[in-house]
C-alpha cells in the first residue's frame, strides 16, 4: 500500500473538450464503469457502501484533509485516511467536487474502514471501495489506465467506421439524404436537416414523440442564424432523449438536428464529420455541377474508375495531387484538413485513410506553396484520367519531403528534354521493363526511393516508413536479382534511367 507521504497525483486522459462543431477531432476517452474495475479480481477491491454504478474519468491520490480544490470531477479518489477527522464533512466535499468514488486503503493508518466513513458514503451516495493492504494504489491506477486505453481504442474504431460510412454516403447520387440516413443509423436516432425558417428539408430515423420534437425545434432556433449572434451548437436532454443542434456553414441558416437515446463519447465527432459533409454539400456554390464534382472525387478515391467520373470533373483539365502529413503532433480532423484544402485552393480533400497522408486534388497547375504545420508532396500536373499516376507521384514526393525534412517536395516530369529525349520512348520503355523484370513492386519502389535519396538507408526508411534493416535487405535482394553492383555509379545511373521511363 502506498504510504502516507504519497504526493498528489492524477492519472487520466486529457480533459474532454466541450461540445462544439468547431472541434470534431478524435473522440474523448469514454468513462470507465466502476463495475469494470471491480471485475479485476487480482486487485481485491470491494464496494462496501454507496451506489453500485459510477463512471470513472480519472484516478487521483490524496492525503489532504480537503482535496476539493484539486479535483476535476469524475475521479476515483484513493486515500489511506491520514488526515481523516470528520468523515461526513470529508465525503460531502468529495461529492460537491464531483468525485465518482472513494477507494480507502486499510493500513497503515486504519485496520478497517471506519464505520462513520461507510455511513457517510451511504448517506451522500458516494461509492466506497475497500482497498486491501496488499494492493498498491499504483496498481489500481494502472488498471484504470488500461481500461481507458481499451475503451478509447474501441471508440476510435467505432468512429472510424462511422466516418467511412458517411464518406461513402456522401458519394451517392443523392448525397444529403444518404448522409442523414447513415448518421441516423450510426447514432441510432433521428436526424433532420432544417431550413432557416424551421422547415424540415430531409429527415431520417424514427419520428420522435411530439414533446421531444417541440424541444428539438426550440433547440434549433437557438443556433439558427438571425440578427443576433448565435452559437454554432446547442444540446439539451428531455427525459432519456439527448438532443443536439448544429449550424451548418455556408450562410444559408441550415441546421442539423439530432435526437438519440444515448450519447457516447465519440458521437460528437461523428456528428462533426456529418456537419462538415453537409456544409459542403449544401453550400451556395454547390450547384449541381459542383456537387457532382465533389461526389465524383469521393467515388474515385473509394475505387471508382477514373474514366467513369472524368466527365463530371472535366476530362480536359489538368490536376495536381498533393499528399500532406501533419508536422509534429497536430490534429488531423475535418476542420484542419478543410483548412489545408482552402489554403491550397481546393475543397476536394480526402482524409479517410486511417491516419495516413491527407490528399488534396487541385485543379490546374498552379504553384503549390508550403503550408505551416504540414509536410507536402506534389505531383506533376496530369489529366483526371491519369490521377492514379499523379497520386503515386505525390506519395513519393511526400516521402522524399519527410525524409529530407523539407516542407514541400515536387515530382518533376522529364518535360521531353535531356538525354532521355534522345532515345525513342518505345525502345527506352522496353529496355527498362527487361532490366527491371526480376524485381517485385515493393523492391522496385524501394530501389527507386533509395536511389532518389542518394543511397541513404535512414532517409529511405523514413520515406517508406519501414525499418532501416528492411531497406538494407530489400536493396541487397535487388542487387542479387539484378546481378549488379549497386555501389557502381554507372549501374545506379542506368537503373535510375530505367526507373524514370518505366
Amino acid at each position: 500500500m502506498d504510504g502516507p507521504s504519497m504526493p498528489e497525483s492524477l492519472v487520466g486522459p486529457t480533459p474532454p473538450a466541450s461540445l462544439s462543431p468547431s472541434a470534431p477531432s478524435a473522440p474523448p476517452t469514454p468513462p470507465i464503469p466502476l463495475s469494470e474495475l471491480l471485475a479485476h479480481e487480482e486487485l481485491g477491491l470491494h464496494r462496501i457502501a454507496g451506489p453500485a454504478e459510477a463512471d470513472l474519468l480519472w484516478v487521483h491520490t490524496s492525503e489532504m484533509a480537503d482535496p476539493y480544490p484539486y479535483l476535476l470531477g469524475g475521479e476515483l479518489l484513493l486515500s489511506a485516511g491520514v488526515q481523516l477527522k470528520d468523515p461526513d464533512a470529508y465525503v460531502a466535499r468529495l461529492v460537491e467536487a464531483g468525485a465518482a468514488a472513494l477507494g480507502f486503503g486499510v493500513t497503515p493508518v486504519f485496520d478497517t474502514v471506519p464505520r462513520a466513513l461507510i455511513e457517510a458514503c451511504d448517506r451522500h451516495g458516494l461509492p466506497l471501495l475497500e482497498v486491501p493492504p496488499e494492493t498498491p494504489f499504483t496498481a489500481i491506477a494502472r488498471a484504470v489506465w488500461r481500461l481507458m486505453a481499451e475503451a478509447r481504442h474501441r471508440e476510435l474504431r467505432r468512429v472510424t467506421r462511422a466516418q467511412q460510412a458517411l464518406a461513402t454516403a456522401a458519394a451517392r447520387p443523392d448525397p444529403v439524404p444518404a448522409v442523414l440516413h447513415q448518421l441516423a443509423a450510426q447514432l441510432e436516432g433521428r436526424t433532420a436537416l432544417l431550413s432557416a425558417d424551421g422547415e424540415v428539408l430531409h429527415a431520417s430515423g424514427r419520428r420522435p414523440a411530439s414533446d421531444v420534437g417541440a424541444a428539438l425545434a426550440r433547440l434549433v432556433r437557438v443556433v439558427s442564424a438571425g440578427a443576433r449572434p448565435a452559437p454554432m451548437s446547442a444540446t439539451d436532454t428531455l427525459r432519456d432523449t439527448h438532443l443536439s443542434a448544429y449550424a451548418l456553414g455556408g450562410g444559408q441558416g441550415l441546421v442539423l438536428a439530432l435526437a438519440t437515446d444515448r450519447r457516447e463519447a465519440g458521437d460528437h465527432t461523428v456528428a462533426g464529420v456529418a456537419v462538415v459533409l453537409l456544409s459542403l454539400l449544401t453550400a451556395p456554390h454547390q450547384g449541381a455541377d459542383a456537387a457532382g464534382r465533389s461526389a465524383a472525387l469521393v467515388r474515385m478515391l473509394l475505387g471508382a474508375d477514373p474514366q467513369d467520373v472524368a466527365p463530371l470533373l472535366g476530362g480536359a483539365e489538368q490536376w495536381t495531387v498533393v499528399h500532406a502529413r501533419r508536422s509534429g503532433d497536430g490534429p488531423v480532423d475535418p476542420l484542419t484538413t478543410g483548412a489545408l484544402g482552402a489554403a491550397l485552393g481546393s475543397a476536394l480533400v480526402d482524409a479517410g485513410r486511417g491516419g495516413d497522408a491527407v490528399r488534396v486534388l487541385i485543379p490546374g497547375a498552379d504553384r503549390i506553396t508550403p503550408q505551416p504545420g504540414w509536410t507536402l508532396g506534389a505531383s506533376a500536373p496530369a489529366p483526371i484520367t491519369a490521377l492514379d499516376l499523379a497520386d503515386d507521384q505525390a506519395s513519393r514526393a511526400l516521402g522524399r519531403a519527410v525524409a529530407t525534412r523539407t516542407p514541400l517536395a515536387h515530382h518533376h516530369a522529364d518535360g521531353g528534354a535531356g538525354l532521355a529525349a534522345l532515345i525513342p520512348p518505345d525502345r527506352a520503355e522496353a529496355h527498362a521493363r527487361a532490366l527491371l523484370a526480376p524485381l517485385t513492386e515493393p523492391l522496385t519502389e524501394t530501389l527507386r526511393c533509395w536511389l532518389s535519396l542518394h543511397g541513404s538507408w535512414d532517409r529511405t526508411a523514413t520515406a517508406l516508413r519501414i525499418h532501416r534493416n528492411t531497406v538494407r535487405q530489400r536493396i541487397a535482394r535487388c542487387a542479387a536479382l539484378l546481378d549488379a553492383d549497386l555501389d557502381d555509379m554507372d549501374v545506379r545511373t542506368e537503373l535510375w534511367f530505367a526507373l524514370r521511363v518505366r
